[in-house]
């Protein structure tokens, strides 16, 4: 099984989601407990305060384990400097992707200055996953335009809607070919719905693992377990898990 939405533990006070108290011995632990080969580890500090600071914690949380963690970057991409630091996280820092939050990050999907960002990623044979789900700027229609400008890069739909948009990212999936969606977060229902009528190849799952503040990441492991409760097939339930996820990291997307 491969997670393809985590994150890193909290070390500052930025943010009010909670997460500390563990570290990546740790945290592969959790991931042996369940049966989780790799994650997709995503910063969690970078998210609220974009620094070079984060993107250097994140490259050294997935060092520690680089044959289990797959580390992305981020950039809030307003600033001056974020095309330089983006450039670095893929450069120097050896990260596999970029994760983008307009909602928290406070930015739009359709401003030009994502354009040069977008051309960094596909430089360097990257992923985009980007939060999802929360209006006003983090809606499927906004990224599925952003794809469709820049269609080497695969676009992740991080939480495939949550509760209210699963409908629209959906839909978007269906019609834009390089956008694909992380069931994370998505409630049960609409989960085994996506499964059912999503391009098979698209469908990525996530825990958000590294939100909690226990090394254990017990709400992680019931999101796991909660997948046998969808009613899907197992071949659904091995692309989704398995094919689909080693397929875009190992760059055959």
């Amino acid at each position: 099984m491969i997670d393809f939405h985590t994150h890193t533990p909290l070390w500052t006070s930025a943010s009010w989601l909670g997460g500390a108290g563990f570290d990546a011995d740790d945290f592969v632990r959790f991931m042996d407990a369940v049966g989780i080969s790799r994650a997709v580890v995503l910063s969690h500090d970078g998210l609220f305060h974009s620094t070079p600071e984060a993107n250097d914690a994140v490259a050294g949380f997935v060092g520690k384990h680089p044959g289990r963690l797959v580390g992305f970057g981020t950039y809030s991409p307003r600033r001056p400097e974020a095309l330089a630091e983006i450039e670095r996280s893929f450069a120097e820092l050896g990260l596999r992707g970029l994760k983008l939050h307009p909602w928290l990050q406070g930015f739009s999907m359709h401003e030009q200055v994502l354009d040069p960002i977008m051309e960094i990623v596909a430089a360097h044979g990257g992923i985009l996953l980007c939060h999802d789900g929360t209006p006003p700027y983090s809606t499927a229609g906004q990224i599925a335009a952003l794809a469709r400008r820049h269609p080497r890069v695969p676009v992740v739909l991080g939480h495939a809607g949550l509760h209210d948009l699963w409908r629209e990212s959906l839909h978007f999936t269906q019609e834009t070919e390089n956008l694909y969606l992380c069931i994370c977060g998505t409630p049960p229902y609409a989960a085994a719905r996506i499964l059912d009528r999503a391009p098979a190849h698209k469908v990525l799952f996530g825990t958000d693992a590294g939100l909690s503040d226990k090394a254990s990441q017990d709400y992680a492991v019931a999101r796991v377990l909660e997948i046998d409760e969808w009613g899907i097939t197992e071949a659904q339930k091995r692309a989704m898990l398995v094919d689909n996820p080693a397929r875009l990291l190992d760059g055959a997307a």
